[in-house]
């Protein structure tokens, strides 16, 4: 595998970084996952977007403009055989001497860009949907930042592998639902799509906004607004998206079936319109 390092492109085994790097010590940095279908990284402006606001929610210069990314980014892709992948960009604040406060003078910032082959959910997935649970979204209050010190969402995923479980369903002050550990979810009731609102308390997902515009497209209702506990528990059904599980239907929460314990109507519905919207604008070669 080949990454780009701090203007390398080098074998990951010979991919280095100093002990003394802000991300290693504190956590210091943001990172960024950007789907790539057809050799084509999707909605790479928005990806790009949100990692400029990343960087602005902790102080952090972005290393690169947006051409500078585009370059690097299409160059490492290029490196790579397979035709469908996902970019992993990581930026710090950079290598200094252990202390709280920002280097002074600024050190040159850490960046890191990996790819790794892109494979959609199984079939068995979505046809049984998958189990998650509910735990207490214990995290700090800018979960829009999509920074690199990850520990709680890691904790809170764990969770859901030690209960056999994919994902854990995140709910705060024991009132609403926010995010999964490392997804969006959507609660389906009365054929109407419901989705948390974007806001300082979830990550604003990329794959929320496709599902979101696919079912405006197609005259489904929808409603973005603060999901209460209590809804999560009587949903007709239950979605959980991400760049890399596209669309996918939880049919059981904590030990329980989700209605009838099934894929739903609804997920039958947005997982062929994903599918075409895949195929038809993801892989299409003109620009988006």
């Amino acid at each position: 595998m080949t990454v780009y390092l701090n203007g390398q492109f080098l074998a990951v085994e010979h991919a280095q970084v100093s002990i003394l790097d802000r991300g290693f010590i504190f956590g210091d940095g943001v990172y960024e996952v950007i789907p790539v279908y057809s050799r084509r990284a999707f909605r790479l402006t928005e990806h790009l977007q949100r990692l400029q606001h990343s960087c602005d929610g902790i102080l952090l210069p972005n290393p690169h403009t947006e051409n500078e990314w585009t370059a690097i980014l299409n160059a490492l892709i290029a490196r790579h055989s397979d035709d469908d992948q996902y970019l992993y960009l990581h930026v710090t604040r950079g290598a200094a001497p252990r202390d709280h406060a920002f280097p002074v003078p600024a050190v040159a910032p850490t960046v890191l860009v990996m790819s790794k082959p892109l494979t959609p959910p199984t079939q068995a997935l979505l046809n049984q949907g998958v189990a998650c649970i509910t735990a207490v979204d214990n995290r700090w209050l800018r979960c829009d930042i999509k920074a690199i010190s990850l520990l709680p969402n890691v904790l809170l995923r764990q969770q859901a592998i030690a209960a056999g479980c994919v994902e854990s369903i995140l709910i705060r002050d024991d009132k609403f639902m926010t995010e999964g550990a490392a997804s969006n979810i959507f609660v389906v009731k009365n054929n109407i799509l419901i989705a948390p609102p974007k806001d300082n308390l979830m990550l604003p997902g990329i794959t929320y906004d496709v599902l979101l515009e696919i079912a405006a497209a197609h005259g489904i209702e929808q409603q973005i607004r603060r999901v209460a506990k209590a809804e999560v528990f009587t949903a007709d059904e239950l979605l959980m998206t991400s760049s890399t599980r596209e669309v996918l239907a939880i049919t059981q929460l904590d030990g329980k079936p989700v209605a009838n314990g099934k894929p739903g109507a609804m997920f039958a519905q947005l997982h062929a319109l994903y599918q075409t919207f895949k195929r038809d604008i993801m892989r299409n070669p003109s620009p988006l």
